[in-house]
């Protein structure tokens, strides 16, 4: 049998970036290599598990005559339609790359979950030389009630009461996540979870807690807070009182606790404010207790459609031999 010889690698632009923050490492790290020309399936996973961030993403020029450029996205275990903190790093990677979107008002991204509008967000396209404001439309949910059983164990591995949980749904826009409704953001933040359990289970969970209105903690108290949570003073991305705290936990990916999760934030709006569970417009915190400061921006238009926003900022840029 006659062997395929091996592709000749070669130097390409590459770019991590920190996503849901304007300060440097207090998002989620994405990696981009922004030309995927002529890599394999093979190569893009290789190159992913190695970088073992949650994701890293490859552009390429786009197949749909509608987009402005199409992107693979990657886990370092498999491929995935669509992710949100990738889709927001990737266009900011392409941006600031000298891509020019066809749209004035619209960046169109191809994905295997198919096209993905993001927009500039007002007030912030000039801002930061190095950072953007963009928001993505989150894809169409599809949700519906978990099982009772699977509802109780992953209960039971999160170290939940029944009465802790307000509400649940199964949560589809590409990945798919258990929502559960928390009583309050305290919660949220003390959970220790049982990775195995969730990894046996096969169950991504997103857990979240709106702050009480009447309660909504001071600037002060909030950088407190999060400074007590992971021992740092606070950043400049925390001078905002969020309305939500979020985590998400992935260990059927691999991942214990993902710092800040777009794709989930995008199904938890759409599932909250669809039910009253929260205002057209809320603010997500995510990864205080992983010493992260996220910020995700969360917006439902008069149209219906869910916008998702935040900042990224490019840490490192140069190339990458593939």
């Amino acid at each position: 049998m006659q062997q395929r010889p091996l592709r000749q690698a070669q130097d390409r632009p590459f770019k991590q970036v920190d996503v849901f923050s304007a300060t440097p490492y207090y998002g989620n790290p994405l990696a981009v290599v922004l030309d995927g020309r002529g890599l394999d399936t093979a190569a893009m996973q290789r190159f992913a598990h190695w970088t073992n961030l949650s994701e890293t993403t490859f552009l390429l020029p786009p197949e749909d005559a509608s987009a402005d450029y199409k992107v693979r996205i990657f886990t370092p275990g498999g491929e995935m339609p669509f992710a949100g903190h990738p889709t927001l790093g990737s266009c900011h990677s392409w941006l600031q790359a000298g891509g020019k979107p066809k749209r004035r008002d619209i960046i169109v991204q191809e994905c295997k979950v198919g096209l993905v509008n993001i927009r500039r967000e007002p007030g912030h396209e000039e801002a930061n030389r190095l950072a953007h404001r963009l928001a993505f439309a989150a894809p169409p949910l599809k949700r519906s009630s978990p099982s009772p059983v699977v509802l109780a164990q992953v209960a039971a591995a999160l170290g939940l009461k029944a009465t802790q949980i307000a509400a649940a749904q199964l949560l589809d826009n590409g990945p798919v996540w258990l929502g559960l409704l928390l009583d309050n953001p305290e919660t949220v933040l003390q959970l220790t979870p049982n990775h195995l359990e969730l990894a046996r289970l096969k169950v991504k969970v997103g857990v979240a807690a709106l702050y009480p209105k009447t309660e909504a903690p001071p600037l002060i108290a909030r950088a407190n807070r999060e400074a007590k949570a992971f021992g740092q003073a606070a950043t400049a991305d925390t001078p905002v009182a969020a309305d939500m705290e979020v985590r998400a936990f992935a260990a059927p990916m691999g991942i214990n606790e993902d710092p800040v999760t777009g794709s989930l934030n995008a199904s938890l709006a759409q599932w909250l404010m669809a039910e009253g569970y929260t205002p057209d417009r809320y603010i997500a915190s995510q990864g205080v207790c992983l010493g992260r400061a996220g910020l995700v921006y969360l917006e439902r238009d008069s149209s219906g459609q869910v916008w998702v926003g935040g900042e990224s900022v490019t840490c490192l840029d140069g190339k990458v031999t593939l």
